[in-house]
C-alpha cells in the first residue's frame, strides 16, 4: 500500500458551488457495495468506439490528509482514470477543441463513507477543474451544511434535490427495466418507488451529499459551458441511482472482495471494448 499526499490541500477557486443530494432505499453500508458495482457497470456502458473509460490505476493508498494534525492518514482506495469524451460533450465544444482535448482525467480516493474526486483537463489545465466532495449519511438527505462549509462557500452553495422516482427522464435514456416506479428487489421487497414522499416510507435510507466546486475558464464561453456542466452532471447522477437501485438484485450480497475482482474484470474488458464497436451511451447534441 502506498503512501502518498492527497491534492485536498491543493485550493480551488470555484465559479460555481452546487450539492446534489440523492436518497435512495438502502443502508449506507449497502450503497458502498451497490456504487462499485454501478460504476464497473455504468463504465461499460459508456464504452466503445474509441471513446470511454480507460482505468490507469486502481489500488488501495494511505493519504496525509492536510490540516488534520502531524501523521493524520487516510486509507482509500485510489483511481485514475482517463475519460475520453468526444461525442459525450455538447457540440460547441466538440468545433472550437483541438484535436487530443477532449480527454478528463479522474482521480478519486474513496475512503467510505468520504470520498473525493477530482477532473482535470491538459489542455485546459489551470482553468478547468471538477472537485467533488461526497459524504454518504443516513436519512432522507435533511442534514444542512454536511460539508462543514465556510460562510462564503455556504452563501454561494446551491442544493439541488435529485428524486429518483418522480424527476422527469430524458427519453434518451429511460429504460422500463431502470425505472424505480416500477421495480420491485426480489432479494430485499423494496420498490416500486411511487408517490410524493416515497423516502418517508423507506427504512433503511440513505443519502449521498454530493457537493461540486466547477470553473470552466474560457472567455465568452464560462457561463455557458458551467451551465452545460451543471445539467449534464444532474442527468448522469439521475440515471446512475437509478440504475443502482434497479440492479439492487445483482450486487446485493456481495463483498468488497467481490467488487475488487469484478473492478479487474471490467479495466480488462474496457480496454477491449474502447478500441472496437461502436460508441455508447450517454451523448450530448
Amino acid at each position: 500500500m502506498s503512501t502518498t499526499k492527497i491534492d485536498k490541500d491543493k485550493t480551488y477557486v470555484s465559479s460555481v458551488i452546487r450539492e446534489y443530494r440523492i436518497c435512495l432505499p438502502m443502508s449506507v453500508e449497502e450503497y458502498h457495495i451497490g456504487q462499485l458495482y454501478g460504476v464497473a457497470e455504468a463504465s461499460k456502458n459508456e464504452t466503445g468506439g474509441g471513446e470511454g473509460v480507460e482505468v490507469v490505476i486502481n489500488e488501495p493508498r494511505e493519504e496525509v490528509i492536510p490540516g488534520e494534525g502531524t501523521g493524520a492518514v487516510m486509507k482509500s482506495q485510489y483511481t485514475h482514470k482517463v475519460f475520453h469524451l468526444e461525442s459525450k460533450v455538447p457540440a460547441i465544444l466538440r468545433k472550437l477543441a483541438p484535436s487530443g482535448a477532449l480527454t478528463l482525467h479522474e482521480k478519486a480516493w474513496n475512503a467510505y463513507p468520504y470520498c473525493r474526486t477530482v477532473y482535470t483537463n491538459d489542455y485546459m489545465k489551470d482553468g478547468f477543474h471538477i472537485v467533488i466532495e461526497t459524504r454518504h449519511e443516513a436519512g432522507t438527505g435533511d442534514i444542512d451544511n454536511v460539508h462543514s462549509l465556510s460562510p462564503n462557500q455556504y452563501k454561494k452553495r446551491v442544493v439541488d434535490r435529485i428524486d429518483i422516482a418522480n424527476d422527469k427522464c430524458d427519453t434518451r435514456d429511460y429504460k422500463e427495466t431502470e425505472d424505480p416506479t416500477k421495480f420491485k428487489s426480489e432479494k430485499t421487497g423494496r420498490g416500486p418507488l411511487q408517490g410524493a414522499g416515497w423516502e418517508k416510507k423507506q427504512d433503511p435510507v440513505m443519502t449521498c451529499y454530493k457537493l461540486y466546486h466547477i470553473e470552466f475558464k474560457w472567455m465568452g464561453l464560462q457561463s455557458v459551458v458551467e451551465n452545460m456542466i451543471v445539467k449534464t452532471v444532474r442527468r448522469l447522477l439521475f440515471n446512475f441511482h437509478r440504475q443502482v437501485f434497479c440492479w439492487i438484485d445483482k450486487w446485493h450480497g456481495m463483498t468488497i472482495e467481490d467488487i475488487r475482482v469484478l473492478e479487474a474484470k471490467t479495466k480488462e474488458d474496457l480496454d477491449k471494448m474502447r478500441v472496437t464497436g461502436e460508441v455508447k451511451g450517454m451523448r450530448e447534441k
